[in-house]
């Protein structure tokens, strides 16, 4: 018997919505790029780019455990020589929501230009209102055990 392996014109790719308020940032990163990656389908396969769009809501409430949220820094690099820059999670989370969720999914998917490809598939947004209602997008939620 042979291997199915699905072609790109065969996925057919959904759009999900996730309310990111008081979910934990690691566990909402988890289920993200589990979904970008199509890792929920029957027909998944980790050559082919057959997962689905994410719009990720409400940014700005993400939660933290324990002193991450002052403690915890996230880095990035201007390209010249002594160009890291460092930045709590409080600062971060303050001025970019959305930065602090796409590098927490951006770390999960794999590091070449599949990976790339499929983090394209992301859309994050600080506030509850995002501009892809035409997609008619499905709610996901997250169960995860209170804090």
């Amino acid at each position: 018997m042979r291997t199915y392996t699905p072609k790109p014109g065969d996925v057919t790719k959904n759009w999900y919505v996730i309310d990111a308020t008081d979910v934990v940032l690691g566990r909402l990163a988890t289920q993200v790029a589990a979904l970008l990656r199509g890792k929920h389908k029957p027909t998944f396969a980790p050559h082919v780019d057959n997962g689905d769009f994410v719009i990720v809501i409400n940014a700005d409430k993400v939660a933290l455990t324990g002193s991450k949220r002052e403690q915890k820094l996230a880095y990035r690099h201007s390209g010249y020589p002594g160009g890291l820059k460092a930045t709590t999670y409080a600062e971060l989370l303050a001025k970019r929501p959305e930065r602090a969720v796409e590098k927490a999914v951006r770390g999960m998917l794999p590091k070449n230009s599949l990976g790339r490809a499929q983090l394209s598939k992301l859309k994050v947004y600080a506030g509850a209102d995002h501009p892809h209602s035409a997609q008619k997008p499905q709610t996901f939620e997250i169960t995860q055990v209170a804090q």
